[in-house]
């Protein structure tokens, strides 16, 4: 692993220590800052001249600095003669503009895989993204890896009776139905509309039986946790027993902290892909690490082995 370096932003430092304990190498030192006037500055303080270089660094908030410092970042590196620089996003945002849903907006999405590859990045390593299409915004490899199987795990090993595994809508529907059958559970989605673009929903209905049952409501992303808390009231209307939720990405922005304070979860599952402040974090929450399935494919991708071993 000598021509192997790991470094990362200031968007997620405990998840890339923890992904350099599994892979068994040092976190490379490098120096990212911000200037009084906003501008980032960036400094690698060690030779990367010839090696196969990764930088760990979800899109969180504030969202737009962790973009721009691994456009520096890769920058830097690339000037410092690093021989391939792999982009680790476990969290992908503006994920949700992936099309032209309305006159006059953009695929923000597509702009975002356009910047990432004008600054020289020779690969993006991501996580459960949004929309499948994404990885065809980029000309350049892309590997997205699924948390599913690390959530599954854990629900399984529950062993929760006349469980119903519940889509937050019809857009996660197939994602879903690939969950409930790793837990060997039925289906149910919930049908709902989007209010305009403030995040605003209005559940619909249910497609599916809960009722006596236990459910397990389901999404890739809990932002505001309207989606979610929606759904969590629909299903206990319809007669629902203990009510488990999970989700890869545990954004938890604006509202949700008290949404989901409020809302009648026995238990929510999340990911580590963003990470979680001490503030955000509830009691019934649960945090799941992805750290060793990046560690896995980051070792798989340095020494041109197939990905899909994971899995």
């Amino acid at each position: 692993m000598s021509d192997l370096a790991i470094f990362t932003g200031n968007a997620h430092p405990q998840l890339a220590r923890d992904i350099c304990r599994h892979v068994g190498v040092p976190l490379g030192e490098a120096q990212v800052s911000m200037f009084s006037n906003e501008n980032i500055f960036v400094k690698i303080n060690e030779n990367v001249r010839g090696k196969d270089v990764f930088i760990i660094q979800p899109f969180t908030t504030p969202v737009n600095t962790s973009i721009m410092e691994l456009l520096i970042m890769v920058d830097a590196l690339k000037r410092a003669s690093a021989k391939r620089i792999t982009a680790v996003i476990p969290y992908y945002a503006y994920g949700r503009t992936d099309k032209k849903d309305q006159p006059r907006v953009p695929i923000t999405a597509r702009l975002i895989a356009d910047i990432i590859m004008a600054s020289g990045t020779s690969r993006v390593l991501t996580m459960d993204l949004h929309a499948g299409q994404i990885q065809g915004f980029f000309n350049i490899p892309v590997d997205e890896l699924t948390a599913q199987n690390i959530l599954a795990r854990y629900v399984a090993a529950k062993e929760l009776p006349d469980l119903t595994v519940v889509a937050t809508d019809t857009g996660f529907a197939k994602k879903a139905r690939n969950f409930a059958e790793r837990l060997d559970a039925p289906l149910a989605i919930v049908e709902k509309r989007r209010l305009g673009n403030d995040g605003r929903m209005e559940s619909l209905g249910l497609i599916g039986a809960v009722a006596g049952r236990n459910a397990l409501v389901v999404d890739d992303e809990i932002d505001t946790a309207g989606s979610l808390t929606q759904a969590v009231r629909l299903v206990r209307e319809q007669g629902a027993r203990d009510i488990y939720a999970c989700a890869v990405h545990g954004v938890l922005s604006g509202p949700a902290i008290e949404r989901l304070r409020a809302a009648d979860i026995r238990e929510l599952m999340l990911s580590d892909t963003v990470p979680l402040p001490q503030e955000k974090r509830l009691p019934f929450m649960t945090v799941l690490s992805v750290a060793e399935l990046f560690a896995g494919a980051i070792i798989r991708i340095h020494e041109g082995r197939s990905v899909s071993e994971l899995f």
